[in-house]
């Protein structure tokens, strides 16, 4: 019994001394398995910090590029009445002497407010001619017209863009599908 007694217990003794090296490989598994979840979050982090700050950049970017959007849309009932105004002078009237100065006070100031809406990114959408853009024009009515169906032949009321964005879409009429002026169906 003695050889037994001997070979059980350096057996024994073999498991005891492999015992400390699995435990400290399972250990550094875990701990390897640990730092590869801390990396994956903190890569996370930074890509949504990234992000935020992106988006942030972006909003601060379009409050200053659109803050005066409320002011600009009351500034073009100005800029209509202006041009209303200055289309409603006979030429007669823009030729005498007593009215001259104020006719080319009213184009100046015409000017200055075209001016000033350009260096503030407010442009006039070109609408007669073009075709019908449901997202820069409004269609009032449908006019007879030789143009092809779907054109703007009239404009009731201009529109304005700020920068990208619409500020307000022009009112127009576009041409019928199918009539032409001047022409008699029945004949």
């Amino acid at each position: 019994m003695n050889n037994d007694t001997t070979a059980s217990e350096d057996l024994r003794d073999e498991t005891a001394a492999e015992a400390p090296e699995v435990a400290e490989h399972d250990a550094a598994e875990g701990l390897k398995a640990e730092l590869e979840d801390l990396r994956k979050q903190l890569l996370y982090t930074q890509a949504e910090t990234q992000n935020v700050r992106r988006r942030m950049e972006k909003d601060a970017a379009d409050a200053r590029a659109y803050a005066a959007t409320g002011f600009a849309r009351d500034m073009l009932s100005v800029a209509d009445n202006l041009t209303r105004a200055l289309a409603a002078i006979p030429p007669a009237m823009r030729e005498e002497e007593g009215t001259k100065a104020l006719v080319t006070g009213l184009e100046m100031t015409a000017k200055e407010l075209d001016n000033v809406f350009q260096r503030n990114g407010i442009t006039r959408i070109d609408s007669l001619g073009a075709k019908l853009d449901p997202n820069k024009h409004q269609a009032m009515i449908e006019l007879p017209s030789d143009q092809e169906p779907g054109t703007i032949v009239q404009e009731m009321q201009a529109g304005y863009m700020i920068k990208e964005r619409l500020l307000r879409p022009a009112l127009v009429g576009v041409a019928k599908a199918g009539e032409t002026p001047g022409v008699n169906a029945s004949a």
